[in-house]
């Protein structure tokens, strides 16, 4: 079944399949599981409140409109279980994680609370009470961890995209070993509020896709700012450049910094991958991986541990029955930690972040294997220490570094997946998001697991010269205009607001298009998407605008101008005002009520 937000969305407005329907089936295919993904799967009763959330909406006032997802169990989702991974630790929120709020706000349905490594520490999917989470595509081997159930559940169609979190790698190691997209955002792009927490200043939720255009669909609505969450940052205004397909250059660590613990196939694999790069356009350029590897060794050597010694260890200590044994003896058996040793491990790891900067800025972005070799389950239960560790080798650096990851799966060994990682400086999720859908198209392997996982879709490329865009209203994604931009094989950068300056009006045509007249002192701030474009691609765009509205330059809320949308000053004589609602989206919405409740007056007129 395909079940990418496109192709469901697509049905949806089609009315080949209703939200309701499609959530029946994946229950049916949940109740069937045999992999131990879930810890508590929503019954259809506990289903219905969202479902009836979606009740005039569409595709096009909803981005993830009747799109179902999975949920970390160690991620709230109000009135339903949260146990991290430990019967004993259950609780039952009042309210939903911040996260999980933003996608349910916006229309993404929860299918349950997936199986997990014990509070979040370990890399290998088996460090719980409720089974070992078996691999999608063999089943004596691991799914990776510690957010194991949210992976397999994508990879074996139970849900459209999942939610995990990755403090060392829990994003990325069952991403690869599943054969789905893991994407680790910057650090505070998602809010932790509502996350139990590993190691609270290196949290990360992560986010498990099909593919590189539905992570972005997801990342641009959950990356949304927490006030409520100390360690939340915003997304700078002033979007990165695109990512150049005809010319950019990787990082590859050096062959004395790679480790494949054996394993001759991922060592094959990682070296078709590169080949790969290579071919789209790339230069390889081999760098000294060595601080990145010394970084990583801080987060299991260092008072990082300690952290989460902080976060659940009186727990484990006042409750001396629960807790898995090896999980007990990482979060309860760390050293302590003087003031002097941790102001020292700091120096160190800031040393170090000044070299790997310094890596970064020579290159695009840096590749590396996701996981050096996967171990059975068997392997991993009588050695759980040491092979957990190897599995760290090329993760465990990324969140002390503060930098963002991708996940992209590349080969089919004989067994399980392998994939490689993208490496981007803070902030660069979206360039990452744009590369990672390139490779993952080249590698052309279907997106997910079994016979009926669907192909990989096509990537979209830049040329060197492009023009930033920036829409306000049918164009939007998801919105009647926006298939001109999809032929146009734009590149969305960011979602935003313009300065407070701009007034907008509904034109009176068909699809209704909005216009917007600069006005400093009535103006407000208007919700809109930047999109790049090839030179070639924005002419053909600028020809598709009807009079009275044209192409000029508008300010953002950050001060910077880009090309967008404007309007002749006629507008505003034969153009309903909607500057109050700040954005097309919000607009839209109490025309659908107005509408939807004329059609019942009509209804209920001719029952009478």
């Amino acid at each position: 079944m395909n079940l990418t937000i496109e192709h469901l969305q697509r049905c949806y407005k089609d009315r080949t399949l209703t939200p309701e329907n499609l959530i029946h089936k994946l229950i049916q295919i949940c109740r069937e599981d045999q992999k131990n993904v879930w810890i508590r799967l929503l019954t259809e009763d506990e289903i219905a409140p969202f479902l009836k959330n979606l009740e005039g909406e569409t595709p096009e006032t909803l981005p993830l409109f009747g799109i179902p997802f999975a949920i970390k169990d160690n991620i709230d989702l109000a009135g339903i279980p949260t146990t991290a991974g430990c019967p004993e630790y259950t609780y039952t929120p009042e309210k939903s994680a911040f996260v999980v709020e933003q996608l349910i706000n916006a229309g993404a349905i929860p299918m349950g609370k997936t199986n997990m490594d014990q509070f979040a520490t370990g890399l290998v999917g088996t460090r719980s009470p409720y089974g070992a989470c078996r691999n999608s595509f063999h089943p004596d081997y691991i799914s990776g961890g510690s957010s194991s159930g949210s992976a397999v559940a994508l990879a074996s169609g139970m849900c459209s995209f999942s939610l995990g979190t990755d403090t060392a790698g829990s994003g990325r190691v069952p991403a690869a070993f599943n054969n789905i997209l893991g994407v680790k955002p910057s650090k505070g792009l998602l809010s932790t509020q509502g996350v139990v927490p590993a190691c609270r200043s290196l949290d990360c939720v992560s986010i498990f896709a099909l593919c590189a255009q539905d992570a972005e669909t997801i990342f641009q609505t959950a990356a949304v700012f927490d006030p409520a969450d100390p360690f939340s940052r915003k997304v700078p205004a002033t979007p990165k450049q695109p990512f150049n397909q005809s010319n950019f250059t990787f990082g590859v660590p050096a062959a004395k910094n790679l480790n494949f613990f054996g394993n001759r196939a991922y060592e094959q694999y990682f070296n078709k991958s590169i080949d790969m790069l290579t071919d789209m356009g790339g230069a390889c350029i081999e760098i000294d991986f060595s601080p990145f590897l010394d970084a990583a060794q801080l987060l299991y050597e260092g008072p990082w541990v300690a952290e989460r010694t902080l976060a659940v260890g009186n727990f484990l200590l006042e409750h001396p029955n629960a807790g898995v044994p090896v999980t007990r003896q990482i979060i309860c058996d760390g050293k302590p930690w003087t003031a002097e040793a941790v102001f020292s491990c700091l120096y160190k790891l800031q040393a170090l972040k000044q070299k790997t900067d310094a890596v970064l800025d020579t290159v695009d972005f840096l590749v590396t294997p996701t996981a050096g070799t996967c171990y059975t389950i068997n392997a991993v239960n009588a050695d759980p220490v040491r092979l957990n560790s190897n599995l760290g080798y090329y993760t465990n650096y990324m969140n002390l570094l503060d930098y963002c990851s991708l996940a992209v799966p590349t080969a089919m060994t004989e067994t399980v997946p392998f994939g490689v990682t993208l490496v981007g400086q803070t902030f660069e999720d979206l360039r990452l998001l744009q590369a990672g859908a390139c490779l993952h198209a080249q590698a052309a392997l279907p997106m997910g697991c079994g016979p009926d996982a669907p192909p990989p879709l096509p990537a979209k490329s830049l040329s060197s010269e492009t023009v930033q865009v920036a829409v306000c209203g049918a164009h939007l994604e998801g919105l009647p205009l926006h298939h001109q931009l999809i032929d146009l094989d734009a590149v969305l950068l960011q979602k935003t607001h313009t300065a407070d300056a701009y007034r907008m009006f509904a034109l009176k045509s068909d699809p209704p298009k909005p216009g917007l007249i600069r006005d400093e002192h009535r103006g407000a701030a208007i919700e809109v998407e930047i999109y790049a474009l090839s030179v070639s691609a924005f002419g053909q765009f600028v020809q598709q605008i009807p009079h009275p509205l044209g192409i000029g330059k508008l300010e953002l809320s950050d001060g910077t101008w880009v090309s967008g949308f404007i309007a002749e000053p006629i507008v505003m004589e034969s153009g309903c005002e909607i500057t109050q609602y700040g954005g097309w989206r919000a607009y839209l919405k109490p025309c659908k009520k107005i509408r939807r409740n004329q059609r019942a007056s009509k209804k209920g007129t001719r029952q009478q």
